[in-house]
Protein backbone atom coordinates (compact mmCIF):
# COMPACT_ATOMS: atom_id res chain seq x y z
CA UNK A 1 0.00 0.00 0.00
CA UNK A 2 3.18 2.37 0.43
CA UNK A 3 3.39 5.66 2.39
CA UNK A 4 3.49 9.26 2.00
CA UNK A 5 4.89 12.61 3.25
CA UNK A 6 2.67 14.71 4.55
CA UNK A 7 2.38 17.91 7.33
CA UNK A 8 -1.34 17.23 8.21
CA UNK A 9 -4.35 15.06 8.80
CA UNK A 10 -7.75 16.74 8.45
CA UNK A 11 -10.81 14.55 9.60
CA UNK A 12 -14.35 15.01 8.46
CA UNK A 13 -16.55 14.37 11.96
CA UNK A 14 -19.84 12.16 11.42
CA UNK A 15 -19.17 8.74 10.83
CA UNK A 16 -15.26 9.01 10.71
CA UNK A 17 -15.28 10.15 14.22
CA UNK A 18 -18.87 9.86 16.10
CA UNK A 19 -20.94 6.87 15.52
CA UNK A 20 -23.97 8.61 14.41
CA UNK A 21 -26.35 6.03 15.83
CA UNK A 22 -27.49 7.72 18.91
CA UNK A 23 -28.10 11.49 16.98
CA UNK A 24 -30.04 9.65 14.46
CA UNK A 25 -32.01 7.69 17.25
CA UNK A 26 -32.73 11.10 18.95
CA UNK A 27 -33.68 12.91 15.71
CA UNK A 28 -36.47 9.56 15.33
CA UNK A 29 -37.43 10.22 18.51
CA UNK A 30 -38.47 13.61 17.96
CA UNK A 31 -40.32 13.56 15.06
CA UNK A 32 -42.14 10.51 16.73
CA UNK A 33 -41.49 7.94 13.90
CA UNK A 34 -40.05 4.01 14.62
CA UNK A 35 -36.11 4.48 14.98
CA UNK A 36 -36.00 1.61 12.80
CA UNK A 37 -38.69 3.24 10.01
CA UNK A 38 -36.08 6.60 10.25
CA UNK A 39 -32.66 4.52 9.71
CA UNK A 40 -34.52 2.45 6.47
CA UNK A 41 -35.43 5.10 4.69
CA UNK A 42 -32.36 7.23 5.54
CA UNK A 43 -30.38 4.30 4.41
CA UNK A 44 -32.59 3.90 1.21
CA UNK A 45 -31.75 7.55 0.42
CA UNK A 46 -27.88 6.70 0.86
CA UNK A 47 -27.95 4.25 -1.08
CA UNK A 48 -29.67 6.85 -4.06
CA UNK A 49 -26.78 9.13 -3.19
CA UNK A 50 -29.23 11.41 -2.02
CA UNK A 51 -28.74 14.17 0.74
CA UNK A 52 -29.88 12.60 4.48
CA UNK A 53 -31.69 15.67 5.18
CA UNK A 54 -34.21 14.28 2.71
CA UNK A 55 -35.12 12.04 5.32
CA UNK A 56 -37.65 14.21 7.53
CA UNK A 57 -39.39 15.62 4.37
CA UNK A 58 -40.67 12.31 3.78
CA UNK A 59 -42.17 12.32 7.32
CA UNK A 60 -42.95 16.07 7.69
CA UNK A 61 -42.86 18.12 4.24
CA UNK A 62 -41.84 21.52 4.41
CA UNK A 63 -39.22 20.34 7.76
CA UNK A 64 -36.84 23.01 8.53
CA UNK A 65 -33.69 21.40 10.15
CA UNK A 66 -32.13 24.63 11.44
CA UNK A 67 -35.90 25.74 13.16
CA UNK A 68 -36.24 22.08 14.74
CA UNK A 69 -32.48 21.97 15.73
CA UNK A 70 -33.43 25.07 17.96
CA UNK A 71 -36.62 23.84 19.55
CA UNK A 72 -35.11 20.73 20.32
CA UNK A 73 -32.25 23.02 22.30
CA UNK A 74 -35.09 24.97 23.95
CA UNK A 75 -36.54 22.21 25.06
CA UNK A 76 -33.18 20.70 26.98
CA UNK A 77 -32.80 17.82 24.12
CA UNK A 78 -30.45 19.50 21.76
CA UNK A 79 -27.52 18.22 20.65
CA UNK A 80 -25.29 16.14 22.64
CA UNK A 81 -21.73 14.12 21.96
CA UNK A 82 -20.31 12.33 24.72
CA UNK A 83 -16.98 10.24 25.10
CA UNK A 84 -18.81 7.21 24.01
CA UNK A 85 -19.99 8.27 20.60
CA UNK A 86 -15.99 8.70 19.55
CA UNK A 87 -15.58 5.44 17.48
CA UNK A 88 -12.93 3.83 19.40
CA UNK A 89 -9.88 3.67 17.17
CA UNK A 90 -10.44 8.01 17.65
CA UNK A 91 -8.27 8.80 20.34
CA UNK A 92 -5.53 6.77 19.90
CA UNK A 93 -4.86 7.48 16.45
CA UNK A 94 -5.06 10.98 16.52
CA UNK A 95 -3.23 10.96 19.51
CA UNK A 96 -0.20 8.55 17.56
CA UNK A 97 -0.33 11.01 14.35
CA UNK A 98 0.44 14.19 16.45
CA UNK A 99 3.45 11.90 18.77
CA UNK A 100 4.93 11.26 15.02
CA UNK A 101 4.93 14.83 14.21
CA UNK A 102 2.00 15.59 12.08
CA UNK A 103 -0.68 18.11 12.59
CA UNK A 104 -3.58 17.02 13.21
CA UNK A 105 -7.33 18.85 12.18
CA UNK A 106 -10.99 18.47 13.08
CA UNK A 107 -13.40 19.95 10.04
CA UNK A 108 -16.82 18.56 8.60
CA UNK A 109 -20.16 19.54 8.20
CA UNK A 110 -21.73 20.17 12.00
CA UNK A 111 -23.11 23.01 13.66
CA UNK A 112 -21.27 25.05 15.31
CA UNK A 113 -22.94 23.70 18.11
CA UNK A 114 -20.59 20.55 17.40
CA UNK A 115 -17.75 22.14 17.83
CA UNK A 116 -18.08 23.30 20.79
CA UNK A 117 -19.02 20.19 22.02
CA UNK A 118 -16.34 18.20 20.37
CA UNK A 119 -13.96 20.78 21.76
CA UNK A 120 -15.21 19.91 25.31
CA UNK A 121 -14.41 16.64 25.08
CA UNK A 122 -10.67 17.93 24.65
CA UNK A 123 -9.24 15.75 21.34
CA UNK A 124 -5.66 15.64 20.76
CA UNK A 125 -6.33 17.97 17.45
CA UNK A 126 -4.78 21.54 16.91
CA UNK A 127 -7.87 22.81 15.50
CA UNK A 128 -11.42 22.37 15.20
CA UNK A 129 -14.03 23.78 12.84
CA UNK A 130 -17.09 23.03 11.40
CA UNK A 131 -19.27 24.49 8.36
CA UNK A 132 -21.52 25.85 10.82
CA UNK A 133 -18.74 28.10 11.85
CA UNK A 134 -17.72 28.72 8.71
CA UNK A 135 -21.01 29.01 7.20
CA UNK A 136 -19.65 26.82 4.05
CA UNK A 137 -20.48 23.24 3.48
CA UNK A 138 -19.04 20.14 1.85
CA UNK A 139 -19.00 19.70 -0.78
CA UNK A 140 -18.40 23.56 -1.95
CA UNK A 141 -14.63 23.96 -3.07
CA UNK A 142 -15.10 26.81 -0.51
CA UNK A 143 -15.28 24.17 2.56
CA UNK A 144 -11.69 23.17 1.43
CA UNK A 145 -10.19 26.23 0.86
CA UNK A 146 -10.64 26.75 4.39
CA UNK A 147 -9.37 23.85 5.41
CA UNK A 148 -5.97 24.74 3.18
CA UNK A 149 -6.05 27.99 5.21
CA UNK A 150 -6.45 26.10 8.19
CA UNK A 151 -3.71 23.19 7.89
CA UNK A 152 -0.14 23.49 7.41
CA UNK A 153 2.16 22.54 3.84
CA UNK A 154 0.65 23.34 0.56
CA UNK A 155 -2.21 20.87 -0.28
CA UNK A 156 -0.77 18.10 -1.76
CA UNK A 157 0.52 17.50 1.64
CA UNK A 158 -2.65 17.62 3.73
CA UNK A 159 -5.01 14.43 3.75
CA UNK A 160 -8.54 14.61 4.21
CA UNK A 161 -10.03 11.50 6.05
CA UNK A 162 -13.69 10.79 5.64
CA UNK A 163 -16.69 8.63 5.02
CA UNK A 164 -18.65 9.99 2.02
CA UNK A 165 -17.79 9.15 -1.24
CA UNK A 166 -19.05 13.09 -2.89
CA UNK A 167 -18.85 14.96 0.38
CA UNK A 168 -15.03 14.04 1.23
CA UNK A 169 -13.63 12.02 -1.51
CA UNK A 170 -14.35 13.32 -4.57
CA UNK A 171 -14.74 17.01 -3.28
CA UNK A 172 -11.17 17.05 -1.33
CA UNK A 173 -9.70 15.54 -4.21
CA UNK A 174 -11.23 17.76 -6.60
CA UNK A 175 -9.99 20.77 -4.16
CA UNK A 176 -6.05 19.52 -4.46
CA UNK A 177 -5.94 17.33 -1.27
CA UNK A 178 -5.22 13.79 -0.60
CA UNK A 179 -8.58 12.22 0.58
CA UNK A 180 -8.93 8.86 2.23
CA UNK A 181 -11.90 7.19 2.91
CA UNK A 182 -12.50 5.27 5.77
CA UNK A 183 -14.96 2.05 5.20
CA UNK A 184 -17.61 2.17 8.03
CA UNK A 185 -20.99 4.01 8.71
CA UNK A 186 -23.34 3.10 5.90
CA UNK A 187 -21.50 5.77 3.47
CA UNK A 188 -18.56 4.36 3.99
CA UNK A 189 -19.30 0.93 3.86
CA UNK A 190 -22.02 1.23 0.76
CA UNK A 191 -19.43 3.66 -1.36
CA UNK A 192 -15.94 2.16 -0.56
CA UNK A 193 -16.10 -0.24 -4.01
CA UNK A 194 -17.52 2.54 -6.12
CA UNK A 195 -15.13 3.42 -9.43
CA UNK A 196 -15.41 6.68 -8.11
CA UNK A 197 -14.08 6.44 -4.54
CA UNK A 198 -11.31 4.07 -5.80
CA UNK A 199 -10.04 6.34 -8.75
CA UNK A 200 -10.45 9.57 -6.21
CA UNK A 201 -9.07 7.77 -3.00
CA UNK A 202 -5.25 7.63 -2.24
CA UNK A 203 -6.30 5.62 0.34
CA UNK A 204 -9.46 3.06 2.10
CA UNK A 205 -8.58 2.39 5.44
CA UNK A 206 -11.05 0.25 7.83
CA UNK A 207 -9.67 1.66 11.16
CA UNK A 208 -7.64 5.33 11.63
CA UNK A 209 -4.90 3.52 13.20
CA UNK A 210 -3.87 2.47 9.52
CA UNK A 211 -2.78 5.98 9.30
CA UNK A 212 0.02 6.30 11.49
CA UNK A 213 1.86 4.06 9.34
CA UNK A 214 0.29 5.48 6.15
CA UNK A 215 1.13 9.06 6.64
CA UNK A 216 4.91 10.89 7.63
CA UNK A 217 5.50 13.81 8.38
CA UNK A 218 7.19 16.22 5.81
CA UNK A 219 8.51 19.00 7.78
CA UNK A 220 10.23 21.53 6.09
Amino acid sequence: MGWALMRSVVFDIGETLLDDTRGFAAWADWIGVPRHTFSALLGALVAQGRNNAETFQYFRPGFDLDHERQLREAAGVGEQIEESDLYPDVRPALSELRARGLWVGIAGNQTARVGELLRQLDLPADRIATSGEWQVAKPDRRFFDRVAELAPGERHQIAYVGDHRDYDVAAAGAAGLQPILVRRGPWGHLWADDPLTTASAKWIVRSLMELPDLLRPNVP
